[in-house]
């Protein structure tokens, strides 16, 4: 059952302005959408496809983030919720607990396309949303969220965040005998996907162990990501880094 938010989260909680989205900024989401989408037809797990047609993504038009919680909250109890920008630690798994998604409205420009130093609305609502449909990847990141908001070590933070980069970020999963992204930062960087469905990305099986000793790299694509056979995997993955991080053995 999603809680409620907290006083961490509050100052970033912002309204969502839809009108005053431009017929430029439409255009720009139009485009972004239209680079990716042939591809991810293809490549992208089934439950992803499955979650942009449930949360009732347009092609054509930026998202209304109330009309996509309408639509969501009923299936997962999850809620896309508007935020002012980049969340400090403790807002961000305080709002992952209660089931609010922070969504970013700000859109990048046509310059750029291909990469934006912050998160804005085509990689959190295209990348992330839809996902958050399926039930059972909705109870992982419910979960990683409430694990983490108990924590205050750095050290096991930072271990946890490889987990969270290397399956909500970059996650891949093995489906009809192929590999499809699910992860966000696949999702919505047409680089990022093509070097994985291109074969320029070593894939191995998903471990927890190597998960949790492969380090983050943020300035260059990525030359190893980890499959998962299903969504059941992560899950299972979580609570046994959970209980490591009970005993003190993360």
């Amino acid at each position: 059952m999603r809680t409620e938010i907290q006083s961490a989260a509050e100052p970033y909680l912002i309204q969502q302005d839809y009108a005053a989205y431009t017929k430029e900024q439409h255009g720009i989401w139009a485009e972004l959408v239209e680079r990716v989408y042939p591809e991810l037809e293809k490549h992208a797990a089934w439950e992803y496809l499955e979650g942009f047609e449930i949360i009732g993504l347009q092609r054509d038009c930026l998202p209304h983030l109330g009309s996509i919680s309408v639509r969501l909250e009923p299936r997962t109890g999850w809620n896309s919720t508007p935020v002012s920008g980049f969340l400090p630690a403790p807002a961000f798994f305080e709002m992952l607990a209660a089931r609010r998604f922070p969504t970013t409205t700000w859109l990048r420009n046509r310059g750029s396309l291909d990469y934006t130093p912050e998160p804005d609305i085509f990689h959190d609502v295209f990348g992330h949303v839809p996902m958050h449909a399926h039930k059972v990847f909705a109870e992982f990141l419910e979960h990683y969220g409430r694990v983490c908001a108990a924590i205050s070590n750095e050290a096991v933070l930072e271990k946890l965040g490889r987990l969270f980069w290397y399956t909500v970020e970059f996650g891949v999963i093995r489906q009809g005998g192929e590999v499809k992204v699910y992860g966000s930062g696949l999702i919505s960087s047409h680089g990022e996907c093509r070097n994985v469905i291109s074969g320029r990305c070593a894939i191995r099986d998903f471990s927890l162990d190597e998960v949790l000793q492969t380090s983050v790299k943020v300035d260059e694509l990525h030359k190893l990501l980890f499959a998962v056979d299903s969504f059941e995997q992560i899950y299972d993955a979580m609570r046994e880094a959970e209980r490591r991080a009970i005993r003190g053995s993360l």
